[in-house]
């Protein structure tokens, strides 16, 4: 078997005042794309075979900036630069390819578009139609030369792009939100529903790609974010179809729960280290990584399944429907304010209730009502500035609330396979003394909570 990973040199400045395409450096977009790409090119094993560049200016730049973030790896020392892969035509490509010598198992190629493309394309009729800069395709060969290579011959093909490893570099290709602040109630509700359609298919690349936490995170708030402007709109009139969207939507962001609860729990870890040893902490943080590569696999795997497309196929419908359209025209500002009244109060209702004893589960339905009333307030933001900028230590309390009841759940796991696998008696004790320390946090934020004032004193009025 052979492992071919064909990468793209980084984004690359244009050609001034004379200067030939050869000697084209890299852009400072180029530089943030490799350093994004770097930790998941390691992670993917792309860099631990033979390293081949191409002798231009900018594929040996895109190099040293892979070694720049990995000086470890001594990627530079390792290259070597054929004056073959200097070509835009996949033939000569592939030329240079079978006459590799036979006990070289994995190589990448830091070259050139349109080459490297047609020479994926042609090992592997499914290839993507599309390598943009930074990008990576993986190829698995089942040969044991490099002489063997045939057409349509790989048994699989991956593609990676700088987008999909960082959420930063995505956000400012991402789609744009529409201009509604003079926008009606009607149109402003349909095009923040589309736009956040929009946003839960772009984010899905990086979703699957699964090296930046934060695409899962926004993955989630605009799923949830639509139901909630959903749930709202069926408050106010019957949409027919919008029920069962809901219930998928619903279904789809509960199945992110647990993985993004071990995305910030391992966060949380790496940025506030609890009082354990260096043994304890090692071992709780494998196990959370081991759990989240599970979780991650899962998602990943339901996202490609048939049902998954046509869920998104049944929201996509629904959003362009006339009987939604004329659904959204009869809801008005004022409609709106009546729902959000009911929300609000049911909030205080709640919220009043709340005892020293009241168990954790009261402090998270309270968080997801604060969530609920925050996304409908943004429906006028304007009208309601005031009042969401009071909510944010509301529900910064309760996030912190909830995240540390996840946490203690994770580490009860933890200790009991742990103890399967018969550690010392501190590691045990050492990991209760953890949940102690969590528990004590939770009473002074279920305090800080209580103390909160009642939103209808917040809330400001039109």
């Amino acid at each position: 078997m052979k492992e071919l990973y064909l990468l793209r040199h980084a984004k690359a400045k244009r050609a001034s005042g004379g200067m030939q395409d050869c000697h084209r450096p890299l852009s400072r977009r180029g530089q943030r794309q490799m350093a994004a790409m770097a930790g998941p090119l390691q992670r993917l094993g792309a860099l631990d075979g033979e390293i081949h560049v191409s002798t231009t200016t900018r594929t040996r730049q895109t190099l040293l900036a892979l070694d720049e973030q990995l000086p470890a790896s001594s990627l530079a020392g390792r290259a070597r630069y054929p004056h073959e892969l200097h070509t835009f035509d996949w033939k000569s490509l592939r030329t240079w390819i079978t006459a590799l010598p036979p006990g070289c198992d994995r190589i990448i190629l830091i070259g050139h578009n349109p080459a490297l493309l047609g020479l994926a394309r042609w090992l592997f009729k499914q290839a993507p139609t599309e390598l943009p800069t930074g990008g990576l395709l993986g190829l698995s060969l089942p040969v044991d030369s490099w002489q063997e290579l045939g057409k349509h011959q790989a048994e699989r093909v991956s593609r990676l792009t700088p987008t999909e490893t960082s959420h930063a570099l995505f956000r400012k290709q991402a789609p744009r939100p529409p201009d509604l602040d003079q926008a009606s109630m009607d149109k402003r509700v349909l095009g923040l529903l589309t736009h956040q359609f929009r946003m839960v298919r772009a984010l899905e690349p990086g979703v699957t790609a699964g090296f930046d936490p934060e695409f899962l995170h926004q993955y989630r708030v605009n799923l949830r974010r639509s139901r909630a402007i959903g749930e709202s709109v069926r408050a106010i009139g019957r949409v027919p179809g919008l029920k069962r969207v809901l219930k998928h939507l619903k279904q789809r962001a509960r199945a992110t729960s647990d993985l993004r609860d071990l995305d910030v729990f391992l966060e949380t870890l790496d940025q506030q280290p609890p009082s354990v040893s260096e043994q304890t902490l090692t071992a709780v943080h494998d196990w959370l990584e081991h759990q989240r590569r599970e979780r991650h696999a899962a998602l990943s795997h339901a996202m490609a399944q048939p049902a998954y497309a046509h869920d998104m196929a049944r929201w996509q419908r629904l959003l362009s429907d006339k009987v939604l359209r004329r659904a959204l025209k009869a809801v008005t500002p004022e409609q709106v304010e009546s729902v959000l009244a009911e929300r609000i109060l049911q909030h205080d209702t709640d919220l009043a209730a709340l005892a020293d004893d009241s168990p954790d589960t009261s402090l998270h339905e309270l968080r997801k009502a604060v969530k609920r009333i925050r996304y409908l307030a943004e429906l006028d933001p304007r009208r309601y500035r005031a009042f969401l900028a009071g909510l944010k230590r509301r529900q910064t309390l309760l996030g912190e609330f909830q995240d540390l009841c996840t946490q203690q759940a994770w580490i009860r796991a933890c200790i009991e396979v742990l103890s399967d696998a018969g550690p010392s008696g501190s590691a045990r004790k050492e990991c209760l003394g953890w949940l102690d320390s969590l528990e004590a946090r939770k009473a002074e934020l279920h305090r800080a909570v209580m103390a909160l004032d009642p939103l209808t004193e917040t809330a400001s009025s039109p």
